[in-house]
C-alpha cells in the first residue's frame, strides 16, 4: 500500500524519538515512509522529498528536527501538504526551547503544526486525525483509540476506589 504519511527527521539520531509517530500510524494501520532529510546538510535532498511528496501520493509530512530545527518549515515552504513538526531535545540543546520556537515561531503564510518537544506520538495521532477527517476507517480507528485510552482512565480510577481512596466523584 502506498505511504500516506511522510516521516523525516534530520538525523538518525532523532529516529528514538520519531519511532512514536511510526509506531502510533502502525497501530491505526496508516502505510508511512519514513527517512533522514537534513535542513542543513542536504538541502538538494530536502527540496526533492518536499516537492515530490504529493506526487507521491503522501497527504501529511511528519518533520522532527532538533537545534536550529529548520527542517519542518522549509518543508512547509516547499509543499502545500500539512506539516507537523516535531521539536526535539537534542545533544547540543539546552533545554529544547531552540528547537520548539524554530519549528513555533512560522511566519506568515508558512504554517507548521507543532506538538510538544519530543511528541513524535501526538504527530502520529494529528497525522491519522487529518487523513480521518477524508476517510471514514481511519476515523473509527481514532476514535477506537480514544476510546481504549478513556477505559484505561476509568480502570485506573475505579482501581483507586477499590483501594479505599476517597473519591467523591464517582
Amino acid at each position: 500500500m502506498k505511504a500516506l504519511v511522510g516521516i523525516v527527521m534530520g538525523s538518525d539520531s532523532d529516529l528514538p524519538v520519531m519511532q512514536a509517530a511510526a509506531d502510533m500510524l502502525i497501530e491505526l494501520g496508516i502505510p508511512y515512509e519514513l527517512t533522514i532529510v537534513s535542513a542543513h546538510r542536504t538541502p538538494a535532498r530536502l527540496m526533492k522529498y518536499a516537492a515530490g511528496a504529493t506526487v507521491r501520493g503522501l497527504k501529511v509530512i511528519i518533520a522532527g528536527a532538533g537545534g536550529a530545527a529548520h527542517l519542518p518549515g522549509m518543508i512547509a515552504s516547499v509543499t502545500t501538504l500539512p506539516v507537523i513538526g516535531v521539536p526535539i531535545k537534542s545533544s547540543n540543546s539546552i533545554d529544547g526551547w531552540d528547537s520548539i520556537l524554530s519549528i513555533l515561531q512560522m511566519p506568515n503564510g508558512i504554517p507548521v503544526a507543532t506538538v510538544a518537544l519530543n511528541g513524535a506520538k501526538n504527530a502520529g495521532i494529528l497525522a491519522a486525525s487529518i487523513i480521518g477527517a477524508f476517510q471514514p476507517d481511519i476515523s473509527e480507528k481514532l476514535t477506537g483509540y480514544k476510546k481504549k485510552m478513556e477505559d484505561e482512565v476509568i480502570g485506573k480510577a475505579s482501581a483507586l476506589k477499590g483501594k479505599g481512596q476517597p473519591n467523591q466523584f464517582d
